[in-house]
């Protein structure tokens, strides 16, 4: 998309000023229309460009991390922010580099809404919710391994699912020893890529692929993700925890 931008936009600005009074005059009294529309593509497909490059990362460490507003209320009654400020639950996956989970809600059950509960994520987390409940997280993928790529020593599968089900406890439980990536759970999952893109396979080799603002709903399916680009991929899920039928 860079390159293509580039190319969009005369080098020579001079000269792109008085290609553009050439045109102005040449579409007077015709369609001013078809020249306001190339502009516009110009000018757009160069911020495209700028704002591409402003977000190339090669590992999720050169990203900032996200935020979380949590609000509630005071003796009062009245709503508050009660942080602003990076989750207190982050869990990054050593065996894994770059793969990291932000972990910013939970809930089981029927919330209150008292505004006086206090933050679930300085007890701890869990892989998913029971039925009923709720799980918040964001977690970034990291960028697809270059080829020949070697995991740190001493690092195997099965070492690295205790890893993740001890860090958040039971996760590795998910996951499918004969295909490695693949999981299920039993909740609905409310999926968005927030930065980047992602794959998302599912069995017998069904793929789609995701770009920034592309959403998914897993419906307690068996699925795989993984990153098809040489950056951090952001992804928001919400799950809630159901019964499978």
């Amino acid at each position: 998309m860079g390159m293509l931008s580039w190319r969009w936009w005369p080098r020579n600005k001079t000269k792109s000023l008085d290609d553009a009074a050439f045109a102005s005059e040449r579409f007077e009294g015709g369609d001013r229309r078809h020249l306001l529309q190339a502009l516009s593509a110009m000018a757009g497909g160069g911020a495209l460009a700028v704002m591409s490059q402003s977000v190339e990362a090669k590992d999720s460490s050169d990203l900032p991390p996200p935020k979380r507003a949590l609000t509630g209320r005071d003796e009062a009654g009245k709503s508050v922010f009660k942080s602003f400020d990076v989750t207190p639950k982050v869990v990054e996956i050593d065996s894994n580099p770059g793969l990291t989970f932000h972990e910013l809600y939970m809930t089981e059950g029927v919330p209150r809404l008292t505004g006086l509960e206090p933050d679930p994520m300085l007890e701890g987390t869990k892989a998913f919710p029971g039925p009923g409940g709720t799980m918040f997280r964001l977690i970034s993928y990291p960028p697809k391994r270059p080829e020949g790529y070697k995991p740190p020593p001493g690092v195997t599968f099965e070492s690295g699912l205790r890893e993740m089900s001890e860090k958040v406890p039971r996760m590795g439980d998910h996951f499918d020893r004969s295909a490695p990536g693949m999981h299920t759970s039993d909740t609905i999952d409310y999926c968005v890529v927030v930065r980047g893109e992602m794959t998302l396979e599912l069995d017998d080799g069904q793929k789609v692929q995701l770009r920034q603002g592309d959403c998914v709903v897993q419906n307690g399916t068996r699925h795989r993700w993984r990153n098809p680009l040489p950056e951090p991929c952001l992804m928001a899920f919400i799950s809630i925890g159901g019964k499978r039928g």
